[in-house]
């Protein structure tokens, strides 16, 4: 029985999402663990879709009971987040206003201009750049966004950033581990582990309550993006907890369900190390899967390095949740200039 049987879902998505097995990759990284990708970057027509969608389906229909005529959200300029908070106020009919802070030292020319802030402005999302930091916690940024739209006659429904910590910012990655057990009883065997970057963590939060049902919450490998992994850890512990209750899972979330790797998040949140560029480039040359430097490229580095350091036993199947992100590529356009 379905942890999620008792939620509404507004459909967004085109519904399960493929699995997909990477053999050039697997044999670049030796051949002794075969790799395969879940592709949460081709989940839907809305505007290049990607993970954020999944959750915003168990969002949608409490947005809709609420009588509210704006979305407010928040993320970085690059965010896949406002861009999918943007592209779902379209398909609804709502308007959409999204803060996009400077949550990245980065300095490209054109970077916020081009790739999820421009198609973000294209549906007509109001974007407000904001000269704010990092953090994954709630902004005074955001609330004053929702503020404005109250001032202006509006009625805001308030996204955080991620859609993270909202009540039902996990449900639909609980619907991934549900679709994961699913599709290996077609393909006839198990996945040993599952790979997924985390930053604002209700991706991995849903997978771990989804997972946990089965047995195997600490076979989801979290590699940390945002390097500020305590605050991370903290913020996936709590939404993991609380969602394990609001589904009622009957079992507790324990620190050894927890598994997230902070190694491969240098220099910073949203900067690319050389090492991620290599793995951006290994992933597109052997598999044409395209991977961002800010979530999916760490995430892939992180994959890469563990397998060849030899974290996965010998025989293992590695799957890898591909959460989307890949227009994020056009704002850093200076460092994949020449391949």
């Amino acid at each position: 029985m379905s942890l999620l049987e008792k939620f509404e879902r507004y459909p967004l998505t085109y519904g399960k999402t493929p699995i997909d097995h990477l053999p050039r990759l697997t044999a670049a990284l030796g051949g002794k663990v075969e790799i395969y990708a879940k592709r949460e970057d081709c989940n839907s027509g809305l505007a290049m879709g990607g993970n954020k969608l999944r959750k915003l389906e168990y969002i949608v229909p409490d947005v809709i009971a609420s009588g509210a005529d704006t979305l407010v959200s928040i993320g970085g300029v690059q965010s896949n987040h406002t861009r999918m908070v943007a592209a779902t106020a379209a398909k609804i009919g709502m308007k959409c206003v999204v803060v996009q802070e400077k949550w990245v030292p980065h300095f490209d020319a054109v970077y916020d201009r081009v790739g999820n802030i421009l198609m973000t402005r294209l549906m007509g999302a109001d974007s407000r750049l904001v000269e704010d930091g990092f953090d994954i916690g709630i902004r005074e940024s955001w609330e004053n966004a929702m503020q404005s739209v109250r001032d202006a006659g509006g009625k805001p429904y308030g996204i955080p950033a991620g859609a993270s910590v909202h009540k039902y910012g996990a449900l639909g990655y609980i619907g991934f581990a549900e679709e994961v057990a699913e599709q290996e009883a077609e393909l006839g065997f198990k996945f040993d582990y599952i790979v997924v970057c985390v930053v604002t963590g209700s991706t991995q939060a849903g997978m771990i309550v989804g997972f946990k049902d089965q047995g195997r919450a600490d076979r989801v490998i979290g590699i940390d993006a945002s390097g500020t992994v305590d605050q991370t850890r903290a913020q996936v512990t709590d939404i993991s907890r609380k969602t394990a209750e609001l589904v009622g899972l009957g079992q507790d979330i324990t620190e050894d369900d927890i598994v997230i790797n902070p190694d491969y998040a240098y220099p910073a949140y949203g900067v690319p190390s050389d090492e991620t560029n290599d793995a951006i480039r290994l992933a597109a040359q052997t598999e044409a899967m395209m991977t961002d430097p800010v979530y999916e490229g760490k995430s892939m580095q992180g994959m890469i390095d563990l397998t060849r350091k030899g974290f996965f036993p010998e025989g293992s199947r590695v799957l890898y949740a591909h959460l989307g992100g890949a227009p994020a590529l056009n704002g850093y356009s200076y460092y994949y200039k020449d391949g």
